[in-house]
């Protein structure tokens, strides 16, 4: 087991794990710390913990100190930093005429270096643009291109369901979303009613797909045979999530339709469930990451 303690350096960003060595740090303490990148500011979410050794990347580095009111101003004043620097960086890539999007500024904490974000639809030559922005700012430069879901989470906004999206709100980090969730959940296949703001499928549609997977394990499927307490039927219709079928009786030469618990009903004969052709699939593949 290792002692060590999960650091945001973003709100809703990843948590990295770091050594917190003869510190005994809180929750929501600002720490300074070393990363691949330099000296960082961020804030501890996950106070001292003894983890596996498995969970972590080697090396562990270490918590460099508590985070003094200096270390905080000095933060603040990089944020107003990044907000000139994103002003003359657009005007920049205005005057080389690049067809990318600025998205975000980052000072690091020591202001060793500068990371500019940015997406555009295809390779950018930048070199140039590099050069006229070190001669500004006077330290490293780094251009960044950026995915569109990561543009949603760095620039915010609210989703269909009217709540701020959850990338930018607690999504430490992506999660793989297929259109196969959507199917299983039974949804709209339609692109619009799928898709998020990023144009990508839903975060969402992951929340529960955990509970429809374990119940298609015991759902039958649309147009099996089964058994029911008035006799075999058909089965025309699954309720997943109120775990009911809607069964079509065979009473002689009538039919009738009834409505059962999954628990009360036994499979005769099941089918393949219906799928999608290839054609339509292939279409909505764009929407994967």
């Amino acid at each position: 087991m290792v002692n060590v303690v999960g650091v945001r350096f973003k709100k809703a960003g990843k948590v990295y794990y770091f050594d917190p060595g003869d510190f005994n740090i809180e929750l929501n303490t600002y720490v300074i710390v070393e990363t691949a990148r330099g000296i960082e500011f961020g804030q501890v979410v996950i106070p001292n913990r003894q983890i596996p050794e498995e969970q972590i990347v080697a090396p562990l580095k270490k918590v460099i100190r508590i985070a003094t009111d200096d270390d905080k101003k000095h933060y603040e004043e990089n944020e107003k930093r990044e907000k000139e620097a994103f002003g003359i960086c657009l005007q920049k890539i205005k005057d080389h005429n690049l067809a990318m999007k600025l998205i975000d500024v980052e000072y690091t904490f020591d202001n060793n270096k500068i990371l500019f974000y940015f997406t555009a639809d295809g390779r950018i030559d930048f070199r140039e643009l590099v050069k006229d922005l070190a001669s500004v700012f006077k330290t490293r430069i780094e251009l960044r291109q950026i995915g569109v879901r990561d543009e949603s989470k760095m620039m915010g906004g609210l989703g269909v369901c009217g709540r701020v999206l959850c990338c930018k709100s607690f999504l430490g980090e992506f999660q793989p979303v297929s259109i196969k969730m959507a199917k299983e959940q039974g949804l709209s296949l339609n692109p619009t009613k799928i898709s998020g703001t990023c144009g990508r499928l839903m975060c969402c549609l992951k929340y529960e797909q955990e509970a429809y997977e374990d119940l298609l394990k015991r759902a039958p499927n649309v147009g099996a045979l089964v058994e029911t307490p008035e006799g075999q039927g058909v089965i025309m219709e699954v309720s997943l999530l109120k775990e009911k079928v809607k069964v079509k009786l065979d009473k002689g030469n009538e039919t009738d339709l009834a409505v059962y618990d999954m628990s009360d009903i036994k499979i005769i004969k099941d089918t393949d469930r219906e799928d999608d052709s290839d054609e339509d699939l292939e279409t909505l593949k764009e929407l994967e990451d």
